[in-house]
């Protein structure tokens, strides 16, 4: 893809600034995600940013919490967001025992006596970053899901997928973070990223410039940015988009998207769960399956317990890992948190992963 249609349209459609010389690794399901992720606050020597949509009080809660620990113990600042509803149920004394620890923990958003009763919006993010240098991010969740599953038969670790950052893009992670931090608490943080004249890094050309080029997009309510970088993803895929989506209800705008590359050529799949922590969703996204099908695109449904990515390649080149679904919650309301990425070697090995995800799967066919 060209500089117009990465590095400059990430900044007009989503206010992303594209960085260069980034080292960016695949992760595959929560096992190695978290493995990574331990690795990086053990390694810290200043700073531990971690966000959490989900972060529960189980072995993979406390695992994390051991590792924090350890971390403010040799004098590592570490702070910490969850969310109202997605970390309901951690005990409160797992919390309070974080905070005796010298970790700053806070709570986006509670339910109460607010505004939507403090049910919208929600911090749908997932971001590690420490010492302003790397990160995780993606659609792993601090919980046990993701290690062995939840379901009293046919149980299996939830499917997902993350990315490790490391190099400029990590300082954009960080400022992300301190956005939301400024939200959650009102403080002054160390930088907080304002709306700039003009694009840092959108004249990056990956044929000059040394990879892999990543941009950081924050999703924020009402301002659809995730699904506008989707449709610009329709727009210039010339030869694929191959899309994961763990809760798949798409506008009319993203649907006709889709539709439009696949009956221009384009080999346009989808891969959605079979079965879902929240079944109604499932039923929603099948109302789509005959329109996609009939216009060409393909679709699979994954045989495991919960498929949660939330991921795109396109053409071989572009790769998005993040928190964001493609449905109205996810692009419009709730705040999310997507990588893109330009690199070849990161985007062939994407596509390996989601044909392996494939193999997995069960296609859907017309008349199923």
């Amino acid at each position: 893809m060209g500089v117009p249609l990465f590095s400059r349209g990430l900044w007009r459609i989503a206010a992303a600034n594209v960085s260069s010389g980034n080292q960016v690794h695949l992760l595959h399901d929560g096992p190695e995600t978290f493995d990574a992720m331990i690795r990086l606050i053990d390694g810290a020597q200043e700073t531990v940013d971690l966000e959490s949509y989900i972060f529960r009080s189980d072995e993979v809660g406390e695992r994390f919490a051991d590792a924090l620990r350890r971390a403010t113990a040799r004098g590592v600042a570490a702070r910490v967001i969850t969310d109202g509803v997605g970390g309901r149920g951690v005990r409160r004394r797992f919390l309070k025992d974080l905070r005796r620890h010298g970790v700053d923990v806070r709570v986006f958003n509670r339910p109460g006596f607010r505004l939507w009763l403090g049910l919208v919006p929600r911090d749908h993010r997932k971001l590690l970053v420490v010492d302003d240098t790397a990160g995780v991010t993606g659609g792993v969740g601090l919980g046990r899901e993701w290690m062995t599953g939840v379901q009293r038969h046919g149980r299996s670790r939830w499917r997902d997928t993350g990315l490790r950052i490391a190099g400029p893009a990590a300082l954009d992670m960080s400022e992300a973070f301190d956005t939301m931090w400024r939200r959650v608490t009102g403080e002054r943080v160390r930088r907080v990223r304002h709306l700039r004249a003009a694009a840092r890094g959108a004249n990056l050309d990956p044929a000059t410039h040394e990879g892999a080029l990543v941009g950081i997009v924050e999703g924020e309510p009402l301002r659809i940015r995730a699904a506008r970088a989707l449709q610009m993803q329709a727009i210039s895929a010339e030869r694929s988009i191959w899309l994961a989506s763990a809760y798949f209800i798409p506008a009319w705008s993203e649907l006709e998207a889709l539709l439009g590359a696949a009956r221009d050529g384009v080999d346009v799949r989808l891969l959605v769960p079979s079965r879902s922590d929240h079944p109604w969703v499932t039923l929603l996204t099948r109302r789509y399956y005959k329109r996609l099908l009939t216009n060409g695109v393909r679709i699979w449904e994954w045989q495991g317990e919960m498929m949660h990515a939330k991921t795109s390649v396109i053409d071989g080149s572009w790769v998005r890992v993040g928190s964001t679904d493609i449905n109205f919650l996810s692009t419009a309301v709730n705040y999310e948190l997507d990588a893109v990425v330009q690199d070849h070697a990161l985007a062939y090995e994407a596509q390996m992963m989601f044909l392996d995800d494939l193999r997995q799967s069960r296609e859907v066919t017309v008349g199923r």
